[in-house]
């Protein structure tokens, strides 16, 4: 981590400890509010602080998924455009897990307000539903095969037993993605997010290769 880092990361640790009574939506960044507004992405301001918290949750699963399974990325980001509202830059590694990164965006938002299907028929439900999604779904189920077939929901169930205690975590990085008015670099998010060598992150650089994928939230609203 450089020195400009290590400060990022000292002031969003300290920033979330002085809105640790707020909830998700009151702490978001003016910067992320008005920049969803005076695009179009958002109607009003209560929209747009909505839609920043649940992208957060949505992109702090994918980078809590990439640092648990051993892979790396870039930055991981909340800004609104185009076709998404938020992105998990090339993404390295994740070898067979890979595809627990993929689903982590959904079952995120999910785990925000512990709204995860509750049973098999739900799940299966859901599951057809699921598409497009800046292209998570499709890198799921291909993700899957060699070590599930085509069985989407023990794969969706293997994600969720391997993120749920990965909650907290998650939430932190969400916060710290809300409070924060830029990016965060991979060395800080994983700081926020409480990762670090010995502690489910790799040591050092463990990637190879090209990058695997770019994460992105689609289907803004």
């Amino acid at each position: 981590m450089t020195p400009a880092e290590r400060r990022t990361a000292a002031a969003i640790s300290a920033e979330l400890a002085r809105l640790v009574r707020y909830d998700d939506e009151s702490i978001v960044h003016e910067a992320w509010i008005r920049q969803r507004y005076d695009g179009g992405f958002a109607a009003s301001y209560a929209p747009a602080r909505s839609a920043a918290a649940r992208t957060a949750w949505h992109e702090a699963g994918h980078a809590v998924a990439a640092l648990a399974v051993g892979a790396r990325f870039s930055s991981a980001s909340i800004r609104a455009g185009g076709a998404s509202s938020g992105r998990v830059h090339s993404i390295r590694g994740g070898g067979e897990l890979g595809f627990v990164i993929d689903a982590a965006g959904q079952v995120a938002e999910r785990l925000q307000r512990w709204t995860l299907p509750s049973g098999e028929d739900e799940l299966r439900a859901w599951l057809a539903s699921w598409r497009g999604d800046g292209g998570d779904a499709r890198r799921f189920r291909t993700g899957i095969r060699d070590r599930f077939g085509g069985d989407e929901a023990a794969a969706w169930r293997y994600a969720v037993r391997l993120l749920t205690p990965l909650r907290p975590r998650i939430r932190e990085l969400a916060r710290g993605m809300l409070v924060h008015p830029r990016h965060l670099p991979y060395a800080v998010a994983a700081a926020v997010a409480g990762f670090g060598a010995g502690d489910g992150s790799p040591d050092g650089d463990r990637s190879a290769g090209r990058p695997r994928r770019e994460i992105s939230r689609g289907n803004l609203s």
